[in-house]
């Protein structure tokens, strides 16, 4: 059984000291009390994002929000902080930081009115084509869960519930709603459900259920409606006693669902079981005692995070001392079925924005991973000295970064830092920097600036809007001066919107113009057609994410002025708001890209060092959608070749959440793989290359040199079918079967790189219990001194890994040749050693059976220490007794 953190004043109350039981037995008596229409009631959203309140048993409305890059303000018109990507904080394997990440999320969600964060998301990235790739922590599932169990922990303690997703092998999103994973009971347990079992362990107060299916080689079913898993696992034998929360929309039956193991459906109040619940209990599918599980750990969740006041006297009829959730939460209630409207009062998030934001640059910084740094470039030269350079920063990304992925993730920065800016503020006094973009990495055009119209009806500035219904008349009109791509104003009698703009095109040359849409629509541009659609858009919109990357069809126009007319379709998802998408794109006349590559190289030339910023963009890592390929977008490949050859004194830093190839990664002295870094990312970037802050950050995935050695190169569906026929080989398992010492293929960079920018010796590794047998049931301390051997203060991140004994593939082929038993990190000044202590779990050495649970093979296990899985220093033997 669960406890409330020990950090509230539910420890004042008595809680740790036995009253849990009264916690237990007053949610017993309130569920007791409750009519069957409030069960039903419960366990169906209110809304978006809250839960429904019910004021005669002390219940305030739930409120949950997005995660994992900051928690989104529910009623979208605040500002959040925004955080680098979680496979960024990955890259730090930093369980302090960790850590830190999570008080922030907790703090943030106080700040924003909402109690339940829906974050982290522990799916592994099987493929770095997954669309949510960035989303994720690591190919790993140990380094995943450690990372996770840290983040939850400590936004858990601060009285913040994070919603642990997708339960479980959602790893695309390909047909993510329809596909079912088939993947064997062995590999769900050592791989795919590992993080979840660790999360669970650690007190997890809630879990969300995937879109997709699972196979698991017994029952083949829907995520939610998969009881064996959802029930039997997670609830039975794990001891989960959290809330089950669907993904959203994800509900797609009542009695299959409820019997399952789904605790609630979100959002409402419609769906499948606001329409068909009442029903199905009436008709006898279901039984109301099944509801009351559900509206129990419904109550529970609400009490831990502070929205459930038991009456004085403990329970309903009188009992123990009153019970009172104490973990800092807001307690301030919004209307019934609306959002909250602001945190409650005097709960407030710890420190300032300038404290988020040198939080936020530091761990930005910290997650760059040096690939390679063959000329000492890193910092730039002369800079910690004070000494004049001239840099050429280029790149597409360098002057519009990708900041964030896209999808449900999104937030809406509270700032936002630039490389340009923040390395011309760092570089020394007398420094020049020349910024060129040089390459294009976009499809769609850039947004229109609305100050180039005026409505062709009045002639006032702006946009003109007019909604219209299904008989095409016009209910209402308004001019807009600004846009930014969504409507939302719509209600029920609204069908369609109209826009109409005179477009300023008074600049020489071709101007495009056109408007990106989804639904039914039609688009013109000086009468002539730039797009058209039949398909009438529905919540698969959203669940495929096409609403939030529209692709515009254009139109080439010249002359002073253009009259731009989109007829658009307001889409009403069931259990969204009604809204409209109309991204409206101009691209003005300009240098060709032949002349901005010339531009780049001219700039490199007369540098002292070039910096060039290459990257993905939200066309390519986003939620709804997986990659087709791994290549850098536009023609950012031959802006890097045509740098380098200008000036080999040249940096690259990849701007990217998942990985890309690299075909010039031999020609370049110096990589920095800069992630999705996230709000801070410009001031991130300028400490990396002027010496403030070490990029300590090692790689936690694989990063191919070629598509074709890709273990799992796609995520497409075959029959409606993902197969995980790698097994337990997921990710740098699979590199290191088939690649060193078979002599198959060999990535760019192996899981675990990542230089920093100093070195190290390992100098010794002893198990804690010495020579001694170890027992199959402890864990095992591995203690590894190192050594500073170079000229700066550094950070190194020791990695142990397992290998079976001798003989393991002959009697058990399918286990991995190697795998991560665990890690730590430890800072040193030059010259001078530190100790790593290292936990490598029990289960690390476990195998699954089906017939036997658990087990773990006898015989001589091999630990190796070094600093990647590639770069193994030291080995000691472990023998584990039968």
């Amino acid at each position: 059984m669960q406890t409330v953190p020990s950090s509230s004043t539910a420890v004042e109350n008595g809680l740790e000291n036995g009253l849990e039981h009264d916690l237990e037995a007053a949610l017993d008596a309130l569920v007791a009390r409750l009519t069957t229409a409030e069960k039903t009631g419960l366990v169906v959203g209110a809304d978006m994002w809250s839960t429904r309140p019910l004021a005669r048993i002390g219940l305030e409305p739930v409120v949950m929000s997005d995660g994992p890059v900051g928690v989104r303000d529910p009623l979208g018109g605040g500002t959040s902080a925004m955080l680098p990507a979680p496979s960024a904080l990955a890259a730090t394997w930093d369980t302090t930081s960790a850590r830190r990440v999570g008080s922030l999320f907790a703090a943030e969600a106080r700040r924003h009115g909402v109690h339940v964060v829906l974050a982290p998301q522990v799916n592994l990235q099987r493929t770095p084509v997954g669309g949510r790739h960035f989303e994720c922590y690591s190919e790993d599932p140990h380094l995943t869960a450690e990372l996770a169990v840290a983040v939850v922990g400590a936004a858990q303690e601060d009285g913040v519930a994070m919603c642990v997703k997708h339960y479980v092998a959602n790893d695309s999103e390909t047909d993510r709603t329809r596909y079912l994973a088939r993947v064997d009971a062995r590999t769900l347990r050592e791989v795919y459900l590992a993080p979840f079992e660790r999360l669970v362990a650690a007190e997890a107060w809630s879990v969300m259920g995937a879109y997709s299916g699972i196979d698991d080689g017994t029952t083949a079913a829907p995520a939610l409606e998969h009881r064996p898993l959802l029930t039997g696992v997670l609830k039975q034998e794990w001891g989960f006693d959290g809330l089950v929360v669907s993904d959203w929309v994800a509900t797609q039956s009542v009695a299959a669902a409820v019997r399952g193991g789904l605790d609630l459906q979100m959002p409402g109040p419609d769906g499948a079981w606001g329409d068909g619940l009442d029903a199905a209990l009436a008709g006898g599918e279901i039984e109301e005692a099944e509801l009351d599980d559900k509206v129990r750990r419904l109550l529970r969740l609400a009490f831990r995070v502070g929205r459930l006041t038991l009456p004085d006297g403990g329970t309903p009829d009188g009992g123990p001392a009153r019970v009172t959730p104490g973990s800092p939460a807001p307690t301030g209630s919004a209307p019934t079925g609306s959002a909250p409207t602001g945190s409650a009062p005097g709960a407030s998030a710890p420190g300032s924005p300038g404290d988020r934001a040198r939080f936020l640059r530091e761990l930005a910084a910290r997650a760059a991973v040096v690939l390679k740094d063959g000329a000492g470039l890193i910092p730039l030269p002369g800079v910690e000295e004070g000494v004049p350079l001239r840099v050429a920063l280029l790149g597409a990304s360098a002057v519009d970064p990708f900041f964030q992925g896209g999808g449900s993730s999104f937030v809406v920065p509270e700032r936002l830092s630039y490389p340009a800016e923040a390395l011309a503020d760092a570089l020394p006094a007398g420094s020049h920097l020349d910024v060129v973009a040089g390459s294009r990495a976009l499809r769609n055009p850039a947004a229109l600036d609305v100050g180039r119209c005026t409505d062709p009806v009045t002639g006032a500035p702006g946009i003109r809007v007019e909604l219209l219904d299904a008989a095409g008349e016009v209910r209402r009109t308004e001019v807009r001066t600004t846009w930014d791509g969504w409507y939302g104003d719509v209600g029920p009698e609204d069908a369609s919107l109209r826009l109409t703009a005179r477009v300023d095109t008074s600049e020489l040359g071709a101007h495009e113009l056109g408007v990106g849409t989804v639904g039914v629509h039609r688009v013109t541009v000086d009468g002539r057609l730039a797009s058209a659609g039949d398909v009438v858009a529905t919540e698969d919109v959203i669940l495929a994410s096409t609403h939030n990357h529209p692709v515009a069809g254009t139109v080439a126009v010249t002359g002073p002025t253009a009259d731009l007319v989109a007829e658009l379709q307001v889409v009403h998802p069931v259990g969204y708001d009604r809204f409209v998408r109309a991204e409206i794109v101009h691209r003005r006349p300009g240098p060709r890209a032949a002349e901005e590559l010339l531009a780049a190289e001219a700039a490199a030339r007369a540098a002292d060092v070039a910096v060039v910023v290459v990257g993905t963009t939200h066309e390519v890592e986003s939620e709804g959608f997986d990659r087709t390929d791994l290549h850098l977008p536009g023609n950012q490949d031959e802006l890097v070749r045509r740098v380098v050859a200008a000036n080999p004194r040249t940096v690259v830093v990849v701007n990217a959440g998942a990985p890309v190839l690299l075909p010039w990664l031999e020609e370049v002295p110096a990589v920095v793989w800069g992630w999705l870094a996230g709000q801070e990312a410009g001031a991130a970037l300028a400490d990396v290359l002027t010496g403030v802050t070490e990029p300590s950050g090692r790689l936690p995935w694989t990063l191919p040199a070629r598509a074709e050695d890709v273990p799992v190169p796609h995520a497409v569906p075959v029959g409606g079918v993902v197969d995980y026929a790698e097994g337990l080989d997921v990710g740098y398992r699979a590199w290191e079967r088939h690649g060193e010492p078979a002599g198959g293929p060999q990535p760019a960079a192996p899981f675990g790189h990542g230089l920093g920018w100093t070195t190290w010796n390992y100098e010794s590794a002893v198990t804690a219990g010495g020579s001694r047998p170890a027992a199959a049931d402890e864990d095992v301390q591995l203690r590894v001194r190192v050594c500073n051997t170079g000229r700066r203060t550094g950070r190194e991140v020791v990695q142990v890994y397992v290998e079976p004994p001798p003989g393991t593939a002959q009697r058990d082929p399918a286990r991995p040749v190697r795998w991560l038993g665990g890690f730590a990190v430890v800072d040193a000044r030059p010259g001078e050693a530190a100790e790593a202590v290292v936990t490598v779990p029990r289960r690390a050495l476990q195998v699954w059976d089906a017939s036997a649970g658990w087990t773990t093979p006898p015989g001589r296990y091999r630990l190796r220490a070094g600093r990647s899985v590639r770069d193994l220093r030291l080995d000691v033997d472990l023998h584990v007794d039968a």
